[in-house]
């Protein structure tokens, strides 16, 4: 089940990558050889128009082939006859594509979670609000005094909180009223009146929340990476395919949501790593499609194609690396028992 889930996300990934550099290339009118996914022998191929659409044996990759990507061609469609601008959406619309995957399935997330409003569900009975005259319907406009705008801010005033006295103000019928309890004590510190929200599932408001969710990963990510160029993040702490079967394996115990969390987890982390101005990355590219912007003539092709190469060949390298970092990391620990 670790490895089915594990080819799953790596295959969502890489199509969703992939066909945003295939649509956006069809789009400008860049002739598309092959769009593949997956790598090595071909299990499944068909032709259509000028594009052959395959599925490969290994499920590590994929790619969309254009004419004139890596190379020189005189074809009047080929990539590197484009316009600039052209061939810096093509090659954006790969890592964009991650993000507007992450979005979705955080957006999924959110929408079979629920996102809890300042509207009552229930009320426990017997409860300090119950008791104080609090009921379903009532809508949470204020707790001891301090403004509730959304749900998260009355637990973050209920962990705050230190004295058992709690004042909830609320709307009911137009009309607030302002109640008085003793709040109870969770095993984890917070204050308790026993109170339940509506849980709202508008798909509009969810994917507000999916699209902050990722916002805020993508800062972290941020963060991490300049911490590892900072070298206050050691190269040996990151982690390749290895480690995500390792992380996926970890998640499906606890069920899709948490499967889905690191989905959209990897998904950004795919953007954003491409993005980064490094040969054969797509950052890269684009940093070369500016630089002959104004160079003209000067870098050929051929040259863009040998740096790339070499680019990919570092990549290959640090990729066996972090693998075998992996391996040391989760693999051996369980071998050696």
């Amino acid at each position: 089940m670790t490895i089915i889930c594990a080819l799953l996300v790596f295959c969502l990934l890489i199509f969703t990558h992939e066909f945003g550099h295939f649509i956006v290339a069809k789009a400008v009118g860049v002739k598309v050889n092959e769009f593949s996914l997956g790598m090595g022998p071909a299990l499944f191929s068909r032709q259509k128009g000028e594009t052959l659409y395959s599925l490969r044996l290994l499920p590590i990759g994929g790619y969309c082939a254009m004419e004139g990507e890596d190379e020189e061609s005189d074809d009047a469609r080929a990539f590197n006859k484009k316009p600039a601008w052209a061939k810096i959406a093509v090659i954006f619309a790969g890592p964009f594509m991650n993000v507007v995957t992450a979005v979705i399935v955080m957006t999924i997330i959110v929408i079979s979670l629920g996102v809890a409003t300042c509207e009552l569900d229930t009320v426990d009975e017997g409860g300090p609000a119950w008791n104080a005259g609090v009921r379903p319907g009532d809508v949470v406009t204020a707790m001891d005094g301090q403004p509730i705008e959304h749900w998260n801010d009355i637990r973050v005033i209920a962990t705050d909180h230190k004295s058992d006295d709690v004042s909830l103000t609320v709307e009911r019928d137009g009309r607030e009223m302002t109640f008085e309890m003793k709040a109870e004590r969770a095993e984890d510190g917070r204050s308790v009146v026993g109170i339940n929200p509506v849980l709202s599932r508008n798909p509009v408001k969810a994917l507000g929340y999916g699209a902050k969710a990722c916002w805020n990963m993508l800062t972290s990510m941020v963060d991490i990476l300049h911490s590892l160029f900072n070298g206050e993040v050691p190269v040996s702490d990151l982690s390749g395919p290895v480690g995500v079967v390792y992380a996926v394996n970890t998640t499906i115990k606890h069920g899709a949501v948490y499967l889905g969390y690191l989905t959209a987890l990897i998904s950004l982390n795919l953007a954003l790593v491409n993005l980064l101005p490094f040969p054969a990355l797509d950052g890269g590219r684009i940093v070369f499609v500016i630089i002959r912007l104004f160079t003209g003539r000067v870098i050929t092709d051929a040259i863009e194609a040998k740096v790339h190469f070499a680019g990919i060949i570092l990549l290959f390298a640090l990729m066996i690396y972090v693998t075998w970092q992996d391996i040391v990391r989760f693999i051996v620990p369980i071998v050696g028992g």
